[in-house]
């Protein structure tokens, strides 16, 4: 009799397949199927090298359901979209049982998790587990944002966090593997509960939030060092280099330092002069964006990053831009009196963003009733994810020490950090500007910054103009924030007291 298997993925594209080996190797034996035979050939082949649990490919869901343990666990690892209700459905059809659970993996629209779930509920548990590592990720540990039913999830925390990335839990840093004959890690793990279905996928959107205000600022600081420190490719990788051992230590940091001393072996250049400036995206960024507006939350850097890359795409009317539309022209700077400037100016924005995306996450928290532990989520972010940093310690800290912290740059470590950089930050959006420069997250950051230090802001006048030509109404500082009033611009008659 044919020993049944702990787990099936089904889809076997870069991040199912490298889920599967990473299932495998790490002891649970796996059943998988594909559409594509081509795939599951590849996948039993790669299979073949490691000293793993058994892996299994099918040719059906049906034999695929047949292969598994009950209550079965099943991980879609498809597109985001139709195409995961279309295999819920055939799941069902072949046999699903309501305690079986199937997992979307997938880049779902965290909204479309809620729907799914009221759909399938009596059905079988529909469970979602965002994830964050990419192809390296998947198969030597990612950071893992599941959400859903909990009953679900204690059936795959054993898995979960067996193969997701691992962090010492003394020093906090990264237990990094990143090939198969490198022993596997233990430590803490980067995978633990997040909360109701569709909380893990939104937890994944801000991470790409924060991911594309990170990138973007750290491409403006290059692009600085470039022009107005005249430095080269190499020059700026041997900084970035040197900041990738301090208080900037991260993932981003690292590979931009990669990056920059690649060399095109077909033209010599840097390999990054010669990729056309146009930076596409995948839509997380912009749905952290809309989430933002929807509840009110300033997230102006992140939002700025999003149309920064809306504006690498306008390719040709920039170079038309360039030719038509005046600006300074570029004085090179000593770089000796600069670079330290930067390193404060970038770790100061860096703070901020990641101050919106938890203000982000705080007020859906409140919205929607998750009771997120943003002490976890910091955590899980150490490793394995794009935006993993050192400095994800210190926050995940300061919500320890402060679990009611209202904003991320009040707590006293980052408080301090700002006051410190805030000159040098300043000093170098003068130059930028000065200099022609864009550098519209930095500038955006900067703007979050400052506007949290205006306890008396430019928005009364806001208001008043609301109240003069809409009859908005208005709260006065000398009275109950709950008393509405109304005051007659035109004929300058007083005010009336509306009762809200």
């Amino acid at each position: 009799m044919q020993v049944q298997k702990d787990i099936a993925v089904i889809g076997l594209g870069v991040m199912g397949a490298n889920m599967a080996l990473n299932l495998a190797e790490r002891g649970f034996s796996v059943v998988a199927f594909d559409t594509n035979p081509l795939r599951s050939q590849a996948l039993l082949t790669q299979h073949q090298s490691l000293t793993a649990a058994p892996l299994q490919t099918v040719q059906d869901l049906t034999q695929l359901m047949a292969q598994l343990t009950t209550p079965r666990r099943i991980v879609l690892s498809v597109p985001a979209g139709p195409i995961v209700d279309i295999i819920c459905q055939d799941l069902i059809t072949a046999g699903l049982a309501p305690d079986d659970v199937v997992v979307d993996t997938g880049n779902s629209q965290w909204r479309d998790s809620i729907t799914r779930h009221q759909a399938y509920v009596n059905k079988f548990h529909f469970f979602t587990c965002a994830i964050s590592g990419g192809e390296q990720g998947a198969r030597f540990g990612p950071s893992l944002m599941p959400s859903g039913d909990k009953a679900a999830w204690q059936q795959l925390k054993p898995m979960w966090q067996a193969i997701s990335a691992k962090v010492d839990p003394v020093t906090g840093a990264e237990i990094a593997r990143t090939h198969v004959e490198q022993p596997l890690p233990e430590g803490e793990p980067c995978a633990e509960y997040i909360g109701p279905i569709g909380s893990g996928h939104f937890v994944k959107m801000v991470h790409n939030g924060i991911e594309y205000a990170d990138m973007q600022m750290i491409a403006e600081t290059v692009q600085f060092m470039r022009q107005v420190l005249a430095m080269s490719a190499v020059e700026v990788a041997d900084i970035f280099s040197q900041w990738n051992k301090g208080k900037l230590q991260s993932y981003l940091i690292g590979i931009t330092a990669d990056i920059l001393r690649t060399v095109d072996p077909k033209t010599g250049q840097p390999m990054v002069d010669v990729i056309l400036d146009q930076a596409g995206q995948k839509g997380t960024g912009n749905w952290t964006a809309r989430e933002a507006l929807e509840l009110g939350v300033p997230a102006n850097a992140i939002a700025a990053s999003v149309f920064a890359r809306c504006l690498s795409t306008q390719k040709k009317t920039r170079t038309i831009g360039a030719s038509q539309l005046a600006g300074p022209k570029v004085q090179a700077k000593d770089k000796v009196l600069w670079i330290d400037k930067l390193a404060d100016a970038l770790y100061c924005s860096k703070i901020c963003s990641y101050a919106q995306g938890f203000e982000l996450m705080s007020a859906a928290d409140k919205e929607y009733n998750w009771q997120l532990d943003y002490v976890v989520i910091a955590k899980i972010w150490r490793a394995g994810c794009v935006i993993r940093a050192t400095f994800l310690n210190d926050i995940a800290e300061s919500y320890q020490s402060q679990p009611q912290l209202p904003n991320l740059m009040l707590a006293e470590r980052f408080s301090n950090d700002l006051a410190k950089g805030q000159l040098a930050w300043r000093q170098v959006l003068t130059e930028a500007i000065g200099q022609g420069l864009p550098m519209l997250t930095t500038s955006s950051a900067i703007g979050y910054y400052d506007s949290y230090r205006e306890a008396d802001s430019s928005a009364s006048l806001i208001q008043a103009m609301r109240d003069y030509f809409g009859s908005h109404t208005y709260q006065r500082k000398d009275q109950d924030i709950t008393q509405h009033f109304h005051f007659d611009w035109h004929f300058g008659q007083g005010e009336q007291t509306l009762n809200n």
